[in-house]
């Protein structure tokens, strides 16, 4: 993936196909989507009182994490690619 390609609109295909992807790991990890909505405001609410957030480039999931050596195992994981537009001065 290059670098101009991040920025390009997505298919609804391609948007279908994340939706499916965070739906089955989401009950892998015994994750409602009511749940993953809820730990995303809490997190947008939390970081927005340090940072200004682009919330149309909001990305936050559970994924499926691979462990890193032979005795861990694999598990979910958040991902979460939040874009910040300023850091709010401190009073």
């Amino acid at each position: 993936m290059s670098f101009v390609d991040f920025f390009k609109k997505k298919s609804s295909g391609e948007t279908a196909k994340e939706r499916l992807k965070l739906v089955l790991v989401s009950d892998r990890a015994a994750c409602s989507p009511e749940i993953m909505e809820r730990i995303k405001n809490d997190i947008i609410e939390v970081l927005s009182k340090y940072v200004e957030i682009d919330k149309e480039g909001l990305d936050i999931k559970i994924t499926q994490a691979d462990g890193e050596g032979p005795d861990e195992k694999s598990g979910p994981a958040l991902f979460a690619n939040i874009p910040i537009r300023t850091i709010k001065e401190r009073n």
